[in-house]
């Protein structure tokens, strides 16, 4: 019998990445293409994706038979039920089935969920918070996503909405976030809250390393934070306080909320500077959280860096074919 393998992809607003898994759950070739801003078109975004699939597939050697099923993480509100792309801020969909044009290419099962749910169950599957039961993660970098596994199961609520903690307010009359509120979590702690921070501060006279990297769309590479670290950057480096200052009340406010085992913390920043995103935290989460459970909550760096989506697309797959065999 021909051997089986699981196409697992990570859709973000510029990029594809991708990786064929074998039937020993390994990588076998991985792809990584910055192409996904083409247009207002679902179909060229689509078109990107199963481009990327079929240079797998060549990479690779194997053939769409062979193929056991396909999984994405994707930004946005997806509906795991019916493979639907209800919305999506940074990509031209809207109620956009995405999974039936993969399926129609294909001809294998396709699994789709939001992308920072994905990546903490791929955190949770094989990463940080492997043997963990409960767990939050916090996903700062362009935005801040977030995703919630309770009793080792993806918390998704009402209309698969959840895990938006980018979007608690933290500061009444605070700076206005892309969603419309004013002091969200994300306005202080992801690379466009920490941008606006710089931008604000180089007005008043203040400058910064950071503002040329700065883009027409207010935000950076992570690695050029990263520089302005070493450089002593003391603007950046407030913006760096500033952000993990409001993580930390925030991470207070869900271990008083849900009292999880572990909360890990992944994304492009996190990546970036290492540990001392996380200690920064560390130093201050104990002001915002309940005394009595702040002990028995281990607050934790993702491990798996850009793959955290990748193998939470597998873990998609794996239950999916778990929950399959029991009906």
């Amino acid at each position: 019998m021909a051997k089986k393998y699981n196409i697992c992809l990570d859709v973000g607003g510029t990029k594809v990445l991708g990786a064929v898994f074998d039937e020993k759950d390994k990588i076998v070739c991985k792809i990584k293409r910055r192409s996904t801003e083409q247009g207002n078109a679902s179909e060229n975004v689509e078109s990107v994706i199963i481009e990327v699939t079929r240079s797998l597939l060549k990479k690779a050697n194997i053939k769409k038979s062979q193929i056991n099923a396909i999984s994405a993480g994707v930004p946005g509100i997806i509906n795991p039920e019916t493979g639907v792309v209800v919305f999506c801020p940074n990509l031209p969909w809207r109620n956009y089935n995405l999974t039936a044009a993969i399926e129609k290419e294909f001809g294998a099962k396709c699994y789709l969920g939001n992308d920072v749910n994905v990546g903490v169950l791929g955190e949770f599957e094989y990463g940080a918070a492997k043997g963990f039961k409960n767990v939050v993660g916090f996903f700062p970098g362009t935005g801040l996503g977030g995703g919630i596994i309770i009793n080792g199961k993806l918390y998704l609520g009402g209309g698969f909405q959840a895990g938006e903690l980018g979007h608690m307010v933290v500061e009444e009359n605070g700076p206005e976030c892309g969603c419309g509120n004013h002091g969200c979590l994300e306005s202080f702690s992801s690379k466009k809250g920490m941008a606006k921070y710089v931008l604000a501060q180089e007005e008043k006279g203040r400058h910064s390393s950071l503002t040329q990297y700065i883009d027409e769309n207010g935000v950076f590479k992570s690695k050029y934070l990263r520089m302005a670290v070493e450089e002593n950057d003391e603007v950046a480096l407030e913006a760096i306080d500033q952000a993990c200052h409001y993580l930390a009340m925030a991470t207070g406010s869900m271990i008083s909320a849900l009292a999880p085992d572990c909360i890990v913390y992944g994304g492009g920043v996190m990546e970036a500077l290492g540990d001392l995103f996380l200690e920064k935290i560390l130093q201050k989460v104990d002001a915002y959280a309940m005394p009595a459970i702040r002990p028995s909550v281990e607050l934790k760096r993702a491990s798996l860096g850009d793959y955290s989506n990748i193998y939470g697309s597998l873990a998609l797959i794996k239950r999916a074919k778990k929950h399959q065999k029991k009906k």
